[in-house]
């Protein structure tokens, strides 16, 4: 007889046993102490689960799932797991029965099939240019977060941030690559009310010779270059003997002659502002702060391909291929401020820039970090609404309205796939049962009330508002969420319950310890499926 390996259930289980409580906005932070001894506190899912030390290969399994969940949408890394954790749940009953897994498996499918369906079905669009309703959706995703205590502010920055540097793909498509040009920039000090987005951006550098060179200029022309403005060092080295005197004089004047051509070719397009990725020599430096050119040097190449988004210039690889159009003339002022006891350049006041820079204040580490979590999510939620801009009830409003669907097409589904597939129909109630939890509520109580709503089907919008516990139409809460992150999280959760379900053993790959004295290497020693189910798998 088939004999399922039921501890693996049980681990996974308590993977989402650490999430649950931080579902939602009355949800506890998790403090961490990460490898290299630094304290993280967040209950941002991933963040947590990406920290934990675990041996146990299903339990890294799930976590795998919240990291997807991360990179996929941004959003709902919570919830996966936990949905997860309650499909595997619900489905040990029918283990234990000896239901065969792919049988689970079928009608685990058939119910994400159906329920992706429902949320077809229930999804409402919006209208990106309308910021009422987008800030709705994104105040939803941040309300669970540390940072829903101050209200719009997250939500602002991020949508900010997202429609500048938003990108038209044609036929109602924006793309928004927030990894590449929206940089967050984390200073210690002031107030998190002091964050705001740049119209344009800012790098910590300074003009290298600060006492000649002007520190702020309106409408700078800007030049960007990817080369060295210095002599050019030979590829490898060579000797050069010299005989006499003048010799080594005529080197040094061709050196000479050399920067001050390549500076001529820069001055050639009067630039006020002069950054490049590479050195820039003392030679060069005194004859651009002659002309009265800003010089920067050194700069990051992602810094310079946002300056050149913002602005509108063109990096250039070589002073001799410049062109009137590489000139970025698009920038408003550029400024070097101190914060805190650094040096900033602000090239601000763009005219349409296509990159930002999200500048985030706050009064420690730890607080900009979570911030800045918070913020990631905020953003790729945002993103996601400019993708796809459908949107969903959130408060376990679609949960219900899935749940209660898949309850009344049970009964046509037929055969033995019958009770699995209403199973999975219960195992969607763990996200609002959970909130419900979160909130310190009558649980069964309330979950009755909803469940009543929800049969008739009347208004698939009734769900619970996470931080009254009241029961109420999640239109007038504005309580939204994204329709991609939903949809990913439904299935990220089913499809890999249906993996998990269809480990039926967990074999080692490892030799066992040989006996000492017999001089074979050492095997590094990990934990076999046996012993994997010991406490110092997960950490209490």
């Amino acid at each position: 007889m088939w004999e399922p390996s039921i501890d693996y259930l049980a681990v996974c289980q308590a993977v989402s046993d650490i999430i649950r409580t931080t579902l939602g906005p009355r949800s506890m932070l998790k403090m961490l102490l990460d490898a290299s001894g630094g304290i993280v506190v967040t209950n941002d899912g991933n963040a947590i689960l990406r920290e934990l030390d675990i041996a146990h290969p299903a339990a890294k399994s799930m976590i795998e799932l919240s990291r997807t969940q991360d990179e996929e949408v941004g959003d709902g890394t919570t919830s996966v797991i936990v949905l997860a954790g309650e499909m595997l749940h619900v489905a040990e009953t029918f283990i234990e029965k000896n239901y065969h897994p792919t049988v689970i498996c079928r009608a685990y499918s058939r119910a994400l099939e159906d329920a992706i369906a429902v949320l077809d079905k229930i999804a409402m669009p919006v209208d990106v240019n309308d910021r009422e309703a987008m800030l709705g959706l994104v105040k939803s995703s941040i309300g669970t977060k540390f940072t829903g205590q101050f209200g719009d502010l997250i939500a602002d920055l991020a949508i900010d941030a997202t429609t500048t540097a938003g990108v038209d793909l044609g036929q109602g498509m924006r793309e928004v690559d927030i990894k590449k040009y929206i940089k967050v920039e984390k200073i210690p000090g002031g107030q998190l009310e002091d964050s705001m987005v740049l119209k344009g951006v800012m790098f910590n550098k300074d003009v290298v010779a600060p006492g000649k060179m002007r520190r702020k200029i309106v409408n700078p022309r800007i030049i960007l270059l990817d080369c060295p403005v210095e002599y050019k060092k030979g590829e490898n080295q060579t000797n050069a003997e010299l005989m006499s005197e003048e010799d080594w004089k005529v080197l040094l004047d061709m050196e000479e002659e050399y920067i001050k051509n390549l500076c001529v070719q820069i001055l050639k397009f009067k630039p006020d502002l002069v950054i490049t990725e590479k050195g820039l020599s003392d030679m060069a430096m005194h004859y651009l702060s002659k002309a009265g050119v800003s010089a920067i040097r050194r700069l990051r190449k992602t810094d310079n391909n946002r300056i050149a988004k913002a602005c509108g210039a063109v990096i250039v690889n070589r002073p001799e291929e410049l062109q009137e159009s590489d000139v970025g003339t698009r920038a408003g002022l550029f400024e070097v401020k101190k914060i805190g006891d650094e040096f900033f350049s602000f090239i601000i006041e763009c005219k349409d820039p296509k990159a930002c820079t999200v500048l985030l204040r706050g009064a420690s580490k730890d607080i900009l970090n979570e911030v800045e979590r918070n913020l990631q999510d905020a953003m790729s939620v945002a993103r996601n609404i400019l993708k796809n801009p459908k949107l969903l009830p959130g408060g376990g409003a679609s949960e219900l309205t899935v749940s209660a669907t898949l309850k009344q097409k049970s009964s046509s589904v037929e055969g033995v796939e019958k009770w699995p597939y209403e199973a999975a129909a219960l195992a969607f109630e763990a996200i609002p049962r959970t909130l419900l939890q979160n909130c310190g509520l009558n649980v069964i109580r309330t979950m009755t009330q909803l469940q009543g709503k929800h049969a008739n089907g009347e208004n698939p919008w009734v769900g619970v508002d996470g931080r009254t516990g009241d029961i109420v139409d999640m239109k007038e809460r504005k309580i939204w969420d994204s329709y991609s992150v939903k949809a990913q999280t439904f299935k990220t959760a089913i499809e890999s319950a249906c993996m998990l379900l269809r480990i039926d053993d967990i074999v080692s790959g490892i030799k066992k310890k040989q006996a000492p004295g017999s001089g074979a290497p050492k095997q590094p020693q990990i934990e076999t499926g046996e012993d994997a189910d010991t406490e110092q798998m997960i950490p209490e």
